[in-house]
């Protein structure tokens, strides 16, 4: 018998999604954004680059500002208002120090009991290949999570008013192979979809397909095929580690 996926945990109140480039919390995990916001929970987004080498026809410097925009519109469709970038080089993200400091301030600062990040693997579960930004990230974010609670790593952070979070309980993965647990994706679906459209300029690049049918038709069959192990609703899963 397959696993069952088991509820995400509801007893808190703060998350911070870090993620590498605009678009990656989009594409997959934005329907349980709007369950969480809907229920009162504040979310915060932490991107690591802008995303500027994401659209070959683009030039970086026109790139950037412009999917900084649509990242900002599509986290306010989920209810999402806090949205930072750490300016770090879109596609040569280094896992190391810097990237751990980094994080580990921004959960100094926004002071969250719940972690989002995406695969931190070197696959997506098969053949296809992680990128080395989603690889990076990931990692850095497990281990920014004990980083921000220790006064004696970093502690130049202290210095800039920053002081010790030890309140991470949980890192959610998503987009794991090997996921233990779900959100229900009943309500927050349609706002998913409209989420991802709202990077369109990047959309429009990926598909010859109309971008909306696209959207509507990649984040169903993503909750959809997590519904078997979690009773048969529609569900954005995620691999939990409790700390």
């Amino acid at each position: 018998m397959t696993e069952q996926l088991r509820p995400m945990p509801t007893d808190w109140r703060r998350a911070l999604a870090v993620v590498a480039h605009p678009d990656d919390l989009e594409y997959g995990c934005a329907a349980a954004v709007a369950a969480w916001t809907d229920g009162g929970r504040e979310v915060a987004y932490l991107l690591a680059t802008r995303g500027e080498a994401g659209i070959d026809t683009l030039e970086p410097e026109r790139c950037a500002p412009l999917r900084e925009q649509e990242q900002r519109a599509s986290a306010a469709v989920v209810g999402v208002s806090r949205v930072e970038f750490l300016d770090h080089r879109d596609g040569v993200i280094e896992y190391g120090l810097d990237l751990r400091r980094d994080i580990a301030a921004a959960i100094r600062r926004h002071r969250p009991e719940l972690l989002v990040t995406l695969n931190h693997r070197d696959t997506w579960g098969g053949a296809a290949w992680n990128t080395p930004d989603h690889r990076a990230v990931g990692r850095a974010t497990l281990d920014a999570a004990a980083d921000a609670g220790n006064r004696w790593i970093f502690p130049e952070l202290t210095d800039q008013g920053l002081e010790p979070w030890s309140g991470v309980r949980w890192v959610a993965v998503a987009g794991s192979a090997t996921p233990t647990h779900a959100v229900d994706a009943t309500v927050g679906l349609e706002r998913s979809v409209r989420s991802l459209l709202a990077h369109r300029t990047y959309v429009e690049v990926l598909t010859d397909q109309d971008p909306e049918e696209y959207c509507r038709t990649f984040l169903t069959g993503h909750v959809e095929a997590s519904a078997e192990r979690f009773g048969g609703r529609p569900a954005v899963a995620f691999e939990l580690f409790a700390r």
